[in-house]
């Protein structure tokens, strides 16, 4: 199985979308609430639907950036969302983009990729983020039965593996998931 743009393209035709639960999650909502500098550069990769970008627009922040490969979900979003830069939607494969950002809001991106392609992931967020800039989000705190996508992972996998390139300031339980996920997601903030 290839997961590429056609894999999740067709996932969104037929409407298998379990990940996308219509709205922001409480753990972002509740980080970005707290978050004071409106003229932060932000990239939210994997963005699918991107409540998190409208979310963090409708707030007044008007530097955040999303990106997918997926070009008719992003075309969706630009419908539906006429006040948001278009200039700021990217269609491209996250590995292949460029820029420097101050934060990078990770949602479900993470356990949609193969776990062989994490090491990569890490490095290319490490490259994205600028000096003292933040990786924050939630990961799954489980191992799936079946394979996936998502791909789970654990507290001490993700310590392991994000510890070279960033400083852990925060990888928690989440004590606000959505009911379907709570006890199985940790809040996390990794510093460059």
């Amino acid at each position: 199985m290839k997961l590429d743009a056609a894999f999740w393209t067709q996932k969104y035709e037929q409407n298998q979308t379990g990940w996308d639960i219509g709205y922001v999650s409480t753990p972002i909502a509740t980080y970005a609430d707290q978050l004071k500098n409106k003229d932060l550069k932000i990239l939210i990769p994997g963005c699918g639907n991107a409540y998190e970008a409208i979310y963090l627009h409708s707030k007044g922040f008007k530097n955040v950036y999303i990106v997918d490969f997926v070009k008719e979900t992003l075309n969706q979003f630009q419908r539906n969302n006429p006040t948001f830069p278009k200039k700021h939607i990217i269609h491209n494969d996250f590995f292949e983009i460029e820029g420097k950002f101050d934060l990078i809001i990770e949602q479900t991106f993470f356990c949609a990729l193969v776990p062989k392609q994490r090491r990569e992931y890490v490095s290319k967020m490490r490259s994205l983020l600028k000096n003292k800039g933040e990786l924050v989000g939630v990961l799954f705190n489980r191992v799936f039965e079946q394979s996936g996508p998502p791909f789970g992972g654990t507290k001490q996998e993700y310590t392991s593996l994000f510890s070279s390139q960033f400083k852990i300031t925060t990888l928690e339980n989440c004590y606000n998931s959505i009911l379907p996920r709570k006890g199985s997601e940790l809040f996390f903030i990794f510093e460059v």
